[in-house]
């Protein structure tokens, strides 16, 4: 039942995220939306982890399997990326590396700044 309680919260966290989509008129996915509301409504208590904790890592641990339907798809479409393929994969490979980089950037910095208030 737990779990139930878990899941049911990320899904009406998920629908106010669909529902902002609709009002706002701004090219942003509604997912992003969703997870903005989550954020702001752990940070500001309005939610506390355990109320989705084990939700959320379970469908983090199940994450690999929601792609492969995408994965399927572009197999599908080879013939339309055939003629990009390079290039698509040289800039998958740079994103990468750089959105790498920022975050250790970023991850190391927030640990420097809580090391530094704590002294």
């Amino acid at each position: 039942m737990k779990y139930l309680k878990q899941f049911a919260i990320i899904l009406i966290v998920s629908f106010l995220g669909e529902l902002l989509h609709l009002a706002i008129p701004l090219p942003i996915p509604a997912s992003v939306y969703g997870l903005i509301l989550m954020l702001l409504a752990l940070c500001l208590g309005i939610l506390r982890l355990e109320q989705v904790k084990e939700a959320a890592d379970f469908l983090i641990e199940i994450m690999p399997v929601m792609f492969i339907p995408a994965a399927v798809g572009l197999l599908d479409s080879w013939s339309a990326l055939k003629p990009i393929f390079v290039p698509v994969v040289l800039i998958t490979i740079l994103t990468t590396v750089i959105v790498m980089g920022v975050t250790g950037q970023v991850t190391q910095r927030m640990i420097r700044r809580k090391e530094h208030r704590r002294k």
